[in-house]
């Protein structure tokens, strides 16, 4: 395989961050109306506003949340494969990179448009795979 530099897997962390960005202004933008709708004091649980939210709303929000999840993981996967290889990754990481990045973003696309549970399903578990495979491929560089 061909040696590219590192930008061939920050490329992908900065679009997923760029990515989560564009979730959190789209999240308020649709919760903060509701929230202004909705009678929030101190004591309010987070249940009882979710039972006064619409669930397209929270869709959106939990979404947002999700992103916070496994892709954590993704981008110290990344960052600890262009380090261990010394800013010189192979275009399979690129690759890799690149098509988790596409499989959370159509994730988060579902999820806050129709929430289909299948299709929901099916790309988290393309992007899980992806992400075992790059946490194998690291493992094979560091150990």
């Amino acid at each position: 395989m061909t040696s590219i530099t590192a930008s061939g897997l920050l490329g992908p962390v900065a679009a997923l961050s760029g990515w989560t960005l564009v979730m959190e202004v789209w999240m308020y933008a649709v919760c903060i109306p509701v929230y202004n709708k909705i009678k929030i004091t101190s004591q309010i649980t987070k249940s009882q506003m979710d039972a006064q939210m619409p669930a397209s709303a929270r869709w959106k929000r939990d979404n947002y949340n999700h992103l916070f999840e496994q892709p954590t993981q993704f981008y110290a996967i990344a960052l600890a494969l262009a380090v261990a290889r010394g800013g010189k990754i192979d275009q399979l990481d690129s690759i890799l990179a690149w098509t988790y990045v596409g499989a959370r973003v159509l994730h988060s696309l579902v999820h806050s448009t129709t929430n289909t549970l299948m299709a929901r399903f099916l790309l988290f578990g393309l992007s899980s795979s992806i992400l075992a495979v790059m946490t194998g491929r690291l493992a094979m560089v560091v150990f």
